[in-house]
């Protein structure tokens, strides 16, 4: 008798084996992404760093350390896909541009989301990190900045979803221009993070 089929576990490992975008990744294909049917947090990102494609670790990098302080969990918790689901924007690292990482690829998202997402049914909150990600999450109501959808953030948070910043080190100046997101919205994040893990 054959045994019964895990979708979600049959989708990662078909989304792991991914050569979609292989001829456009400087580095080639490693799908970076964690999920579980249990997961209650998702984090939808931009796409993995470079250290992270060398390790194949969501965040394992100077940002991960800033988000998962922002959420005040430790990388155990963090680390447990059966709590926190992280699915990016472009799963593989893009590469380098002159001016950092290049975007998430474009054709990553709707490849694959619409097949992954479904499955998660008991995520309870939904972290839009970065502006490739808020578009692809927020779509038509984000605003028209990052600052701008950041600002409407207790909106959003009203339908499930809060948008953050990236939390790379190239984002410092936006972080010292907006003082309320430390003072307002993390203090509410990590609250949020209590109650749905």
């Amino acid at each position: 008798m054959k045994k019964p089929t895990d979708p979600l576990a049959s989708l990662l490992a078909e989304i792991r084996a991914c050569q979609l975008c292989a001829a456009h990744l400087q580095d080639g294909p490693r799908p970076v992404l964690q999920a579980s049917t249990s997961s209650r947090l998702l984090i939808v990102s931009q796409a993995p760093g470079r250290r992270v494609h060398a390790t194949g670790i969501p965040f394992n990098d100077v940002s991960g350390d800033r988000l998962r302080n922002w959420l005040g969990v430790d990388r155990d918790t963090f680390y447990d896909a059966k709590r926190i689901a992280i699915v990016p924007m472009g799963f593989c690292f893009p590469g380098s541009g002159r001016s950092g990482d290049l975007p998430p690829r474009p054709e990553c998202a709707p490849a694959w989301h619409l097949r992954l997402l479904p499955l998660l049914k008991r995520v309870q909150l939904t972290l839009a990190i970065g502006q490739y990600a808020q578009a692809g999450v927020l779509g038509a109501q984000r605003g028209a900045s990052l600052t701008e959808t950041m600002q409407a953030w207790r909106i959003h948070l009203a339908h499930g979803v809060l948008p953050l910043p990236h939390p790379s080190p190239r984002n410092q100046l936006w972080l010292k221009r907006n003082p309320w997101f430390e003072a307002e919205l993390l203090p509410v994040l990590r609250e949020k993070i209590k109650q749905v893990l």
